[in-house]
C-alpha cells in the first residue's frame, strides 16, 4: 500500500514490480491484494499495462483500515474484540479485561490516525533529512 502511495499518478502497477521493489515474494503480495481489493483499498486494472493502483486517494486510506483488512480485528483478546466480543461469564468483574480494552483502545488510536499520504510525507522528510549531510572522506 506504501509503495502504491509512493508512487500514485504513475499508473497501474503490477505485484512483480512491488515486489522487486519492496523485497517481498509475489505469491506472499497476490494473497495480501486479494484482500485489499476485497476491502477496496485497492483496484485492479486488466491489460497490458494493467496492474493495482489505489482505491481511494492516500490521504482517505488509514494504516487501521490496512491492518484490518489484512490481519482481522485489533483485540488482543477476543473478549474485547472490536466487533462481536465474546462473552464471557466474568466480564463484569474481570480486572484484565479493563487492561485490553486500553490496549487495544490505545493501537486503534495511533492506526486510526495515521493515512497513507502521512506516511509517504514522513518518508520524504526522512529522506530529505538523510541528504542534509555530507561526509568526506
Amino acid at each position: 500500500m506504501f509503495d502504491l502511495a509512493q508512487h500514485i499518478g504513475e499508473g497501474p502497477v503490477s505485484l512483480k514490480i512491488i515486489a522487486k521493489r519492496q523485497g517481498i515474494s509475489e505469491h506472499y503480495l497476490e494473497q495480501l491484494f486479494a484482500g485489499l481489493r476485497k476491502n477496496g483499498l485497492v483496484k485492479s486494472v486488466r491489460g497490458a499495462q494493467g496492474g493495482y493502483i489505489l482505491g481511494r486517494e492516500p490521504e482517505n486510506i488509514y494504516v487501521g483500515e490496512i491492518i484490518r483488512a489484512l490481519e482481522g480485528p485489533l483485540a488482543p483478546v477476543d473478549c474485547v474484540a472490536e466487533e462481536d466480543p465474546e462473552n464471557c461469564h466474568k466480564a463484569e468483574s474481570c480486572v484484565t479485561r479493563l487492561i485490553w480494552e486500553r490496549v487495544r483502545d490505545s493501537i486503534a488510536g495511533v492506526i486510526d490516525s495515521v493515512t497513507l499520504a502521512d506516511m509517504v510525507e514522513n518518508a520524504a522528510d526522512k529522506q530529505s533529512e538523510a541528504g542534509l549531510f555530507m561526509y568526506h572522506i
